[in-house]
Parts: structure tokens; sequence; C-alpha cells
């Protein structure tokens, strides 16, 4: 098994990591192993973003409208400060 030392570890991050913890009766070595094998070994076999965005509107209709003609040229944006 491999070692992994995480350094400069924020202590709010830990906090919050021990409370989720000791929520799922594990350690905190057991939950960040958790953590990470479920973050890391989700299926990537599913539908794309574009696929899922496409099947979640399938059911609107095509609404064809008219885009109004430009009456100027376009120009560069200009941002507050």
């Amino acid at each position: 098994m491999a070692v992994l030392t995480i350094r400069d570890f924020d202590e709010s991050l830990k906090a919050k990591l021990r409370i989720r913890a000791a929520e799922h009766g594990r350690s905190m070595e057991a939950e960040v192993r958790a953590i990470l094998a479920a973050v890391l070994t989700k299926s990537e076999s599913g539908p794309g973003m574009g696929s899922r965005i496409r099947q979640r509107f399938s059911d609107v209709e095509d609404v064809a409208f008219e885009t109004p003609q430009r009456t100027e040229r376009a120009r560069a944006a200009e941002f507050l400060e």
C-alpha cells in the first residue's frame, strides 16, 4: 500500500473531515480513503453532458424565432471599474 502525506492542510478542512468521519463511524484516514475512492472510481461510461442536456429538454418543442437585424457594427466591450 502507498503512503500519502498532505502538507499545509487547512485546519478548518481538517475539522470538517473529523466531523464527517465521526458521522460515518470511521477514522479520518478511512474517511479520506472513502472520499478518494468515491471520486476517482466513478464510471465514465455514461452519457456525456451534451447527451444529458439533450435528453432533459427533448420534450421541448422547437421554437423558431427571428433574430433582429444588426443596426450598427460590432464594437469592443466596455468594462466598468
